[in-house]
């Protein structure tokens, strides 16, 4: 990517929001059992997962990593989250693409 190149980190951006609009809906999820803990575990796993992959086969400079963060940040309060939902979750996922991108590739 080039170092100003908004269109692949926002079509990302806007790809993990859905997931966690359809894996953890603003309304909450159910975590009562084992099993739906274990569960919503899972799916945090697989997309912090993706942020990873994508942050090291892109490398993404501190522009595109910025970006990210604030889209994800913006679509996060529009979509009704609580605000210290939003911090932690933008947080996260913004320093998983951090480390993932610092990392030598393997081999």
């Amino acid at each position: 990517m080039g170092w100003f190149s908004a269109k692949p980190i926002d079509a990302f951006a806007d790809s993990i929001v859905a997931e966690l609009l359809e894996r953890f809906p603003p309304s909450g999820i159910e975590l009562s059992t084992e099993k739906s803990a274990q569960k919503a575990m899972k799916n945090l796993d697989r997309i912090l997962s993706l942020v990873g992959t994508f942050a090291a086969e892109h490398r993404p400079g501190l522009y595109q990593k910025a970006r990210f963060g604030n889209r994800i940040k913006w679509a996060l309060k529009e979509a009704g989250y609580a605000p210290h939902a939003v911090d932690l979750m933008t947080h996260e996922l913004v320093t998983k693409m951090a480390l993932a991108a610092r990392a030598r590739p393997a081999g």
